[in-house]
């Protein structure tokens, strides 16, 4: 089959809406929340209160219409018939498993038949809410994704109509690249053509590009090996667009971008729902951890003020989420404060330490005014710790790969740290194995991982002897 045929055929069957969106996550849930709702608030209205039959019908009916269809795209007349085949296929089955396990006896006539039409009312009404509250809903989502293209071919530039064509994506494409003539190149007047390929991880760089589609042949496959490896030094996120060779995936996660199916190089593991928990979980637990380590804070604060002069606090620049500059907060443990181009990494026996400092490092109480930026959304409680400035501008030039990390937001401790990588790294090979275990962090997350790396770096931090 041809690609655009395949492409075409995938795009009827998938949702035009990026499901990791926040209009695509209320699409999934639009659906079985609207008839839940209804089932519940007839319920309560005709019968006085929600008996458990109908609790017990909402968790069915909420498994059968899960997740929801998208139709903002629909017309209105295509909107209002997909939903009542849709409503006579679940409301029809509902009604035959009721009646052929006589269960339908346990549920009040009134309120079944009240709900059987009022049920795709509120469908109806829910959609054609989130219709007039998209473009809102979109704001909230924060400011476009910058992306390009690299390939102007057949799947490369149909990719870019279906971004181009819809208002709901928070993607701004910026152009196209492309190896080949002007002359030999389709749609130019559509899309601009942004320079060769060699052109490319200079442009990313400098323009701040958060998404790369790479619509390269199959028989290109030593190329795109190679646009691979010179991105390897940016934060920007790479997908695959089918039709071409898979090899040495650094997450290998799929999905679609306007009902197009690619394939993730190198991604976040945090977006939509995942974010949505990531977000909350550090949200809520630093500010119970900040709420019970106050008495901590208070006399560590005092004790740096009575044993040696200069700040209670130390402000380093880190490099965040997405590569972008931040400060983070730490008790001061040393008697000076280094935040310039060069940085040396404290050692053992390190004369700058204060001998408050050495207890403060060794308990790791130092870090604790880290949940403060935790709060502010800068960091998370887990996540690849952030080195100084000057040391990344150092080991990206050394360690292919190295950037990747700055996909999710540094933490305060890692899966790094409670694997032996805790501290000091004076050699390559160190740091080498801390960001192995930071990448193979961002390929498995999951929050059972991060309370287990919380709970293991409770349980070592005061026997580790590799903190200075």
């Amino acid at each position: 089959m041809h690609p655009a045929n395949t492409l075409s055929s995938m795009h009827r069957k998938n949702s035009p809406i990026d499901r990791d969106s926040l209009i695509g996550g209320i699409e999934m849930l639009l659906d079985p929340g609207a008839l839940c709702i209804s089932l519940w608030l007839i319920t309560i209205q005709i019968e006085g209160l929600l008996l458990p039959p109908y609790l017990l019908l909402s968790v069915l009916l909420f498994a059968l219409t899960f997740p929801g269809a998208s139709r903002l795209h629909c017309s209105i007349w295509r909107l209002i018939l997909e939903i009542a085949v849709n409503w006579l296929w679940v409301g029809g089955m509902l009604l035959f498993v009721g009646f052929a396990t006589r269960y339908i006896r346990e549920f009040s006539s009134e309120v079944l038949i009240t709900w059987l039409w009022v049920a795709p009312l509120s469908q109806l009404g829910s959609h054609l809410a989130l219709r007039a509250l998209a473009p809102f809903i979109k704001t909230l989502q924060g400011p476009q994704h910058r992306a390009i293209i690299v390939g102007m071919n057949e799947q490369g530039t149909l990719l870019a109509h279906r971004i181009a064509d819809n208002p709901y994506l928070r993607i701004d494409l910026k152009g196209i690249f492309d190896d080949r003539a002007p002359s030999r190149l389709d749609d130019l007047e559509s899309f601009p053509l942004l320079g060769k390929l060699t052109d490319l991880p200079d442009y990313v760089k400098k323009n701040y590009v958060q998404f790369i589609y790479l619509s390269l042949p199959m028989a290109s496959q030593p190329r795109i090996l190679q646009v691979l490896d010179e991105l390897k030094d940016t934060t920007a996120s790479i997908y695959f667009v089918p039709d071409m060779f898979v090899t040495d995936l650094i997450q290998g996660r799929t999905g679609s971008i306007c009902g197009i199916p690619v394939i993730s190089v190198c991604d976040t593991p945090f977006d939509g729902i995942n974010g949505i928990i990531k977000r909350g979980s550090d949200f809520v637990l630093s500010l119970l951890i900040l709420i019970l380590i106050s008495p901590i804070l208070l006399s560590v604060a005092i004790a740096i003020k009575l044993t040696s002069p200069g700040p209670i606090l130390f402000k380093q620049r880190r490099y965040g989420l997405d590569g972008k500059e931040i400060l983070i907060y730490k008790f001061r443990s040393m008697t000076v404060c280094e935040d310039g181009n060069t940085i040396r990494q404290a050692q053992k026996n390190d004369s700058r330490i204060t001998p408050l400092g050495h207890f403060l490092r060794k308990t790791s109480l130092d870090e604790l005014p880290q949940f403060f930026n935790v709060l502010q959304g800068r960091m998370s409680i887990v996540g690849p710790r952030p080195h100084a400035v000057a040391h990344n501008e150092l080991y990206r030039k050394l360690i292919k790969g190295y950037m990747i990390r700055h996909k999710v937001k540094p933490g305060i401790t890692g899966w790094a740290q409670v694997n032996g990588y805790r501290g000091e790294t004076e050699t390559l090979e160190k740091m080498q194995g801390r960001i192995d275990h930071d990448l193979d962090y961002l390929r498995n997350w999951s929050l059972v991982l991060d309370l287990q790396i919380i709970l293991k770096t409770i349980l070592i931090v005061f026997k580790d002897k590799s903190a200075y």
